[in-house]
């Protein structure tokens, strides 16, 4: 088991927070004081059988000496260092744990400020792919443009013309008075629109996001739908303040007569027992429970948070690509408009219909980070032999193993936000590059 720099430091903590000397630990550990002390202001580093006696002479587990909540914080370091591109910063990654052990308020501190910095550039980075392809922006703008070229065009008509027909000139009067009216509320209506941004998400603009910011707010569990007696949809979408809108609350109540068919062929308890046994393994938990694939994944994001896989990620697309359904994971965001990566495994499943897909990947970033998922396309609707043959893929987000023994497929976001320039699928582009 690997010793960090920091075991010392959780050594001090242990010991100070259960009230016990430094000299009665080193004598139940059979160390002097002063060793003890350099191991707590870690300038020394812990053998595996000493940190066994001294867990033991704190009443404590292994690991909980060894391994602290420190990755986190690691992790938010090293994309700090990582930002700055520097070869002196990067050398000094690998003293980070040093660093953390002996300024720890100052490594708080650091990592606060990336994690503040790095939520601003998602944030950027969602306004822009809003600018570029949110639909309501771009035809109200169409509509001011409009406005102002037919209120240019009656004014220019009016001041070049000496003699004009009074009947005329009081048309061209009332257009003005009228195009001005329909700037003014265009423009209004646009603020008013732009007003309901706010710093995580770029508001809601479509019926989809108002389902989907319901069930993240549930934890994209329906625990109602567990029980013997389940509710009807429309009691559980009545006074939902996050569907507004009537079109919202048709696709909620199709979430939930789907996530309904889940719970009854997949029931919690079972489910839960199985995925204790097998792990996240979607074809062993489909063959255990002789349900299709897109059901498992389906069910494996819907789960409660302190049950299931954590984190977890899934995304949804028709046949044309566009996504049906997304819950993003950290790391891993799914475009709110457009496609995503063509580079995701999703996409791939469109073209090999019934086949199964595993691959890992490694999403582009400041610090990449890895994900394993596991991807399937399957007809919706029975093709007839007149009919067309309806088509959805689904794609299951985990986080990646461990071990990077297995090679990663570079991918990205989308290709308007995405860094890697040399990619042979990019489609327009990066502003971020």
């Amino acid at each position: 088991m690997a010793r960090t720099p920091l075991t010392g430091t959780r050594i001090r903590e242990r010991r100070t927070a259960l009230a016990v000397r430094q000299a009665d630990l080193a004598r139940a550990s059979g160390i002097s004081p002063a060793y003890l002390n350099l191991i707590e202001h870690n300038r020394r580093r812990v053998g595996e059988a000493l940190l066994v006696r001294i867990a033991a002479a704190l009443g404590l587990d292994l690991e909980t000496l060894s391994e602290g909540a420190e990755a986190a914080l690691f992790d938010w370091l090293r994309e700090a260092a990582s930002a700055q591109g520097r070869a002196a910063t990067a050398a000094e990654t690998e003293r980070i744990e040093e660093f953390v052990g002996r300024f720890p308020g100052w490594a708080a501190l650091l990592a606060d400020r990336q994690a503040r910095v790095a939520a601003l550039e998602r944030t950027v980075e969602g306004f822009s792919d809003r600018m570029a392809q949110d639909p309501f922006l771009a035809t109200t703008l169409h509509e001011v443009l409009s406005a102002i070229t037919s209120l240019r065009s009656t004014a220019a008509i009016l001041v070049e013309s000496d003699a004009i027909d009074p009947a005329w000139r009081s048309r061209f009067h009332r257009t003005i008075h009228e195009e001005s009216l329909r700037l003014s509320n265009t423009a209004e209506a646009l603020v008013g629109y732009l007003d309901t941004l706010d710093e995580a998400e770029s508001g809601l603009s479509s019926p989809q996001e108002e389902v989907e910011a319901w069930l993240a707010a549930l934890g994209f569990h329906l625990a109602a739908l567990e029980t013997a007696r389940p509710p009807e949809p429309a009691a559980l979408i009545a006074g939902v303040a996050e569907l507004a809108s009537s079109a919202a609350r048709k696709l909620a109540a199709g979430h939930i007569a789907r996530a309904q068919a889940d719970a009854q062929a997949l029931p919690l308890k079972p489910f839960l027992h199985a995925l204790g046994e097998d792990g996240a393994e979607p074809a062993r938990l489909a063959a255990r429970f002789g349900a299709p694939l897109p059901q498992v994944f389906r069910r494996l994001a819907s789960l409660p948070a302190a049950a299931g896989p954590s984190p977890v990620g899934l995304v949804v697309c028709d046949g044309s690509g566009s996504f049906t359904f997304r819950r993003p994971m950290p790391g891993f965001a799914v475009p709110r408009f457009g496609a995503g990566c063509p580079l995701w495994p999703l996409y791939e499943a469109l073209s090999r219909p019934m086949q199964p897909i595993r691959a890992v990947i490694e999403m582009a970033g400041r610090v990449p980070q890895r994900f394993l998922t596991y991807a399937i396309c399957q007809p919706v609707v029975p093709g007839e032999f007149d009919g067309p043959l309806v088509l959805e893929a689904t794609m299951l987000v985990l986080p990646a193993p461990a071990e990077r023994s297995q090679p990663a497929r570079p991918v990205g976001v989308a290709c308007r936000i995405c860094p890697r320039i040399a990619c042979s699928a990019r489609r327009e582009p990066s502003i971020v590059a």
